[in-house]
């Protein structure tokens, strides 16, 4: 009895209460949380449209006036739709000096979108700087949200694209945005050989900002509306004297051609990611993966009759290495590193019967593919990006030696020479060479030859392997003599060909040029199992 007393009583109570808090407008607990819940998302949802629209249409619409796309939208045509993964979309900066504490100075995201996306089913990570916002200046917060999807990256093993599009270090932030850049170098420097790094430059890139790029694997530029330099026009013109345009001093066709900084340049934004995705294509995730291997409907038995009537019948006339390396490759598909800078060398990426190969090859269109400094180090940095990522390398010969004069020595053909000459011998991937024509002195050496690690070595009949060229040879050895003609000739039959090699087992065999894919897919398959290892060491030390 008692009991059902107390419940009527709780009842009579709880009843009581509750007519009370709808008198008074009191809402129960339940319904405030709701409440709260809602207001909170309705917030989340304005600041994400907010970040959507980066610096606002003003901005957003001056972008698309210069030609080029919003951060947004370069990630979008990167990467495969609907599969980007943003971070830290909510960033803002925490700067109070000069302002910049005010509402309308702070933008979600702080000027960078980063995540990570796949390209062709591949994951990489990305970072799109947001030139609507701040011009794109680096702030901390911005630093700090590149150098999360660097360290994301470097722990899963998946490649980094930055697209850059900034004013700079943010000024106002002194120091603090100078760390933030040393903060993405450091990284740059330890994901270098561990994950493939690539930079496309889709706007301005100056002062400290060039250097991330530089310590990429890869840069690319966008013709006309992108430029790197350290100082601008008008510092060079106060300390020098020297007037130059934006486009002058750090242009696309500037760094493709005479500096070599990037490895090439597109139309425009689209071009250039399109590109980009092309190139991704090629490399391996990370340096724990193997280079990738795709399906091939090109037979890897395939004959090319053209390659046995390629090489002219004069020895100085001069073809296009191009053209036999298109003719040998996977539907004569091939990607160019670097073809507006050191035409005398031409390297890029291919594939044969599905795998991605390094190729290196002098051409002899261009100072009849003498070896110089330009080229030395081209070379020597493509073979060691393809070593880092266990890409095959695959070499074509045709040099009459290293380019002679006193540019070359003063600006130190020994050493930048010794460059490609150790990035050779220090490669453990499967390498294979073919002397098509023309192999003298030490550039012979130098362009993968047996002595330095060689795996395979053909050459074709059109061989000519020795000290030096015939003319030139006889010359010194009958140095004072006037009639020489027979000397020469003799000297001819004696080295200009491929026997004296062959015979001494420094080439493995002489082939038949249109069976060259044929041999080289073979001997791809048999070497894809090579394993070899250099001395234990904290590192080389590369004649820099």
């Amino acid at each position: 009895m008692a009991h059902t007393l107390c419940s009527l009583r709780a009842g009579f109570f709880a009843k009581a209460l509750a007519e009370v808090a709808v008198k008074n407008h009191v809402v129960p607990h339940r319904m405030c949380f709701a409440s709260a819940m809602e207001r909170t998302l309705d917030k989340i949802e304005a600041k994400r449209k907010w970040a959507l629209e980066g610096g606002g249409k003003r901005r957003t619409d001056a972008q698309h006036a210069r030609g080029k796309l919003t951060a947004r939208e370069r990630v979008n045509v990167l990467l495969d739709p609907g599969t980007f993964v943003e971070f830290d979309m909510f960033a803002e900066h925490r700067c109070t000096d000069f302002g910049m504490d005010a509402d309308d100075k702070k933008y979600p995201g702080d000027g960078v979108v980063t995540g990570h996306g796949l390209i062709n089913g591949r994951v990489t990570y990305v970072f799109s700087q947001d030139f609507t916002v701040h011009g794109g200046t680096l702030s901390s917060a911005h630093a700090q949200k590149i150098c999360k999807i660097m360290d994301h990256a470097m722990n899963v093993g998946a490649p980094v694209i930055g697209l850059n599009d900034s004013g700079g270090a943010r000024i106002q932030e002194g120091v603090e945005s100078l760390a933030g850049y040393a903060d993405i170098f450091h990284r740059n420097v330890m994901a270098s050989g561990v994950i493939p790094q690539i930079s496309l430059i889709m706007g301005p890139c100056a002062g400290g900002a060039v250097y991330s790029p530089a310590l990429t694997d890869f840069t690319f530029m966008i013709k006309d509306t992108s430029y790197l330099f350290i100082t601008g026009p008008e510092v060079v013109k106060a300390v020098t004297q020297e007037d130059v345009t934006h486009e002058q001093l750090g242009g696309a066709k500037t760094h493709t051609s005479v500096s070599g900084v990037a490895h090439g340049a597109f139309e425009n934004d689209i071009d250039g990611l399109t590109k980009l995705r092309e190139l991704f294509s090629y490399l391996p995730l990370s340096n724990r993966d193997p280079a990738p291997v795709i399906e091939c409907d090109d037979p890897p038995n395939r004959l090319v009759p053209v390659l046995d009537h390629i090489v002219p019948f004069e020895s100085i006339k001069p073809y296009d290495i191009l053209d036999v390396i298109h003719a040998i490759v996977d539907n004569r598909d091939f990607f160019e590193i670097m073809p507006a800078y050191a035409k005398n060398i031409v390297v890029g990426f291919g594939r044969m019967n599905g795998r991605t190969v390094g190729i290196v090859g002098n051409q002899p269109k261009v100072a009849s593919g003498c070896l110089d400094i330009n080229s030395s180090v081209k070379g020597a940095r493509f073979v060691r990006f393809c070593d880092a990522f266990n890409i095959p390398l695959i070499t074509f010969v045709d040099v009459p030696g290293f380019l002679p004069g006193t540019s070359q020595e003063y600006g130190g053909i020994i050493r930048h020479g010794a460059k490609l000459l150790y990035a050779y011998s220090e490669a453990t991937v499967p390498k294979i060479t073919v002397i098509t024509r023309k192999a003298y002195g030490g550039a012979y050496d130098v362009m993968s030859s047996k002595h330095i690690g060689g795996d395979i070595n053909y050459t074709w009949p059109t061989a000519e392997v020795a000290v030096m060229g015939a003319q030139g040879a006889v010359q010194i050895i009958f140095r004072g003599e006037s009639d020489i003609t027979q000397a020469e000739q003799e000297y001819i039959e004696k080295f200009a060909n491929p026997f004296p090699a062959a015979v001494r087992g420094f080439v493995d065999d002489i082939i038949q040029p249109s069976t060259t894919r044929m041999k080289i897919c073979r001997d791809l398959d048999i070497l894809s199992t090579k394993k070899k290892q250099n001395p234990s060491k904290k590192h080389a030390n590369i004649p820099l």
